[in-house]
């Protein structure tokens, strides 16, 4: 399985932050908001990512994330020139997929849990169709909203409801087959002239092979979107790497643990990102350096 960050937009909802920077790029307390989805599709085993931005940002992540070879991984890039719905991120990337099983994930979406990373292996090696995470919302009409039955598969999907028939929102991550690039490259563009993720999965629910997996009690999902929402995941990530004495979505830890590089290496990037840095006392002290 590969992955995908899309990392483009306007981030309209976050200006002025937003007016010079991608909204990826922005600072979730210690890190850059990318390196939590990055570190979401690495602890899912996948080594292999696209990294989808606007013609003027892509630079900014080349210069941050390189072609990923510090880390043990491979990271390429790609443009979107103008924002044209999560789907066309599939359309993008189909290249890159090259017919293989593919992880797709919002680069504003925030994830967090303790047995998340075994969930997503898990989920990877079962994949038939499309699979969901879902999460209990308390204001689900803000979201694609999924109805289930008792297997977890996918009974009705909505975007943004007025009336929802369920509080699971689907969150911006999904798992696919390696069909989904040429289905979401047969999509009708909506209204606004954009490629809807919500009816590339209904292609899914139709042929019933779609599954929504809820995402454990206790585990974390941020949608970075909003000047309230950046704020709340700020906090969140700082409470709990001070109360654990841990850095979450840590990419060069993330690397470490997964075997990706050995611990000289990462001695190394902790020493090149500076013993000044907190983040990279971090990564020296987990080095032993």
């Amino acid at each position: 399985m590969r992955g995908i960050i899309l990392a483009g937009g306007s981030g309209t909802r976050l200006r002025p932050l937003t007016d010079v920077h991608s909204k990826q790029l922005l600072p979730v307390y210690d890190k850059p908001m990318i390196y939590y989805p990055l570190s979401v599709l690495m602890q899912a085993g996948i080594t292999e990512v696209l990294v989808i931005s606007s013609p003027e940002h892509l630079g900014s992540y080349r210069a941050l994330l390189g072609d990923g070879e510090r880390l043990g991984i491979s990271i390429a890039y790609a443009v979107q020139r103008r924002p044209g719905g999560i789907a066309e991120a599939l359309v993008i990337g189909a290249p890159f997929t090259d017919g293989r099983d593919v992880c797709l994930i919002l680069g504003d979406n925030i994830f967090h849990g303790h047995r998340l990373p075994d969930l997503l292996r898990a989920e990877a090696a079962r994949l038939d169709g499309c699979t969901l995470f879902g999460h209990r919302v308390g204001d689900p009409e803000r979201y694609g909203v999924a109805t289930v039955d008792g297997s977890g598969r996918i009974l009705t999907l909505v975007e943004k409801p007025t009336a929802p028939d369920s509080d699971l929102a689907v969150t911006g991550l999904y798992m696919y087959d390696a069909d989904a690039s040429r289905r979401a490259a047969e999509l009708a563009p909506s209204d606004r002239g954009e490629l809807e993720i919500t009816d590339l999965n209904l292609t899914y629910v139709r042929e019933h092979r779609a599954r929504l997996v809820t995402l454990e009690r206790g585990s974390a999902w941020f949608d970075t979107g909003t000047h309230d929402s950046l704020l709340e995941a700020a906090v969140f990530v700082q409470a709990l790497e001070k109360r654990q004495g841990i850095r979450i979505s840590c990419l060069e830890e993330v690397a470490y643990r997964m075997g990706y590089i050995d611990r000289e290496r990462l001695a190394l990037l902790g020493k090149e990102l500076s013993p000044s840095s907190g983040y990279g006392r971090y990564v020296m002290e987990l080095a032993g350096a």
